[in-house]
């Protein structure tokens, strides 16, 4: 390591550079320098080196040996300091301009009102930083950085991490805003039954469902949808409560109601992560087979099933008796295979919600 540092036009140099010049003009030896000094060789050989900050301690030291201000000492330091800070913090954006390229700025822009800023890339990445509240965008590189990716595949690329940190850091910052109580299971138990009586309430389900949640100690959010992130949903402990995310890429009533309850099966289950298209493990498939019970009641629809009656009227009069939105019932069957994907007569029982974010 040099005892001077050269970037930009600029040049500042470590104390040792300046003390190794009162040694070679003292006409002492190092060692017998140091003894005079009141510190150790290889410490001395250290500071000289610009391998080792200047301490209070040997500020202190050499202004009383050489009758100079403890603060001139420290001074120089720091002036050496700064302009190392400002090398790394440039090196750093260099790093966070790569991550950048893998993000959409204009998904903050129009969502969550960062400004256009256009062509000002460095600007940008600025103000994401300060949105995200980050010291680096670099930090959402990495795999699990804000909560565990589970199972998740080495299908995903590094975009597809960046992007999932990204969401999942949205909806922790949220939920830090919002004041809730203790998580109690139970009280979550019961808020999920309630949750269950909406789903045929197409229009205000939202702010009931997050309100009930609340009081169990669990802070729900749903997120614009953050092309490329593959995310379902997350769970995350915060404090003494817990955030519950989803996006709105899945709102059709079958996948959207499937996504949360799969999600609050996770939470049952003391299992926190993010959640991913097509992932598999005992996990995964653990809250898959929460979400299927708890949305149609398996004795319920093993009857249905041997009736063998799947038109558009059956599946209503099913709906209306176990007292669900049919399109959970028609996702369920075309993920069983009875009806297909691609059956026109299930279109009518299929809504999309528009959800306020």
């Amino acid at each position: 390591m040099s005892n001077y540092i050269e970037y930009k036009d600029k040049i500042a140099f470590h104390p040792g550079y300046y003390i190794k010049e009162i040694v070679e003009n003292s006409g002492l030896t190092q060692e017998d320098f140091a003894k005079r000094l009141d510190t150790t060789p290889k410490n001395l050989s250290l500071l000289i080196r610009g391998e080792q900050n200047l301490s209070i301690d040997i500020a202190m030291k050499l202004s009383r040996m050489m009758s100079t201000s403890i603060s001139y000492w420290l001074s120089l330091q720091s002036t050496y300091e700064a302009l190392i800070g400002e090398f790394k913090s440039d090196e750093e954006l260099m790093k966070e301009r790569e991550v950048f390229s893998c993000i959409d700025y204009k998904y903050f822009r129009i969502h969550y009102g960062l400004p256009d800023l256009p062509r000002k890339k460095d600007e940008q990445i600025k103000r994401l930083r300060e949105f995200l509240n980050v010291s680096t965008l670099t930090v959402f590189a990495d795999r699990d950085m804000t909560v565990s990716f589970r199972s998740a595949g080495k299908e995903l690329t590094a975009a597809n991490i960046i992007k999932a940190n990204i969401m999942v850091q949205i909806a922790i910052n949220q939920t830090l805003k919002i004041k809730a109580p203790k998580f109690n299971k139970r009280k979550l138990e019961d808020s999920a039954k309630y949750a269950l009586t909406l789903t045929k309430n197409h229009d205000t389900f939202y702010p009931l469902i997050r309100e009930a949640f609340l009081k169990a100690g669990v802070v729900f959010c749903i997120l614009p949808n953050f092309s490329g992130s593959k995310i379902n949903g997350a769970t995350k402990k915060v404090g003494d409560h817990i955030m519950l995310m989803v996006n709105d890429r899945r709102l059709n009533a079958d996948t959207f109601w499937f996504t949360l309850f799969h999600e609050i099966g996770h939470i049952m289950n003391g299992d926190y992560g993010i959640s991913f298209e097509k992932e598999s493990g005992q996990q995964e498939e653990t809250a898959n087979q929460y979400a299927a019970d708890s949305l149609i009641p398996p004795e319920e629809y093993h009857k249905f099933l041997l009736e063998k009656k799947f038109d558009e009227v059956s599946i209503k009069t099913f709906a209306d008796q176990i007292d669900r939105d049919p399109g959970i019932i028609v996702g369920r069957l075309q993920n069983d295979g009875i009806v297909g994907f691609d059956d026109w007569r299930m279109k009518p029982l299929r809504h999309k919600y528009v959800v306020k974010i």
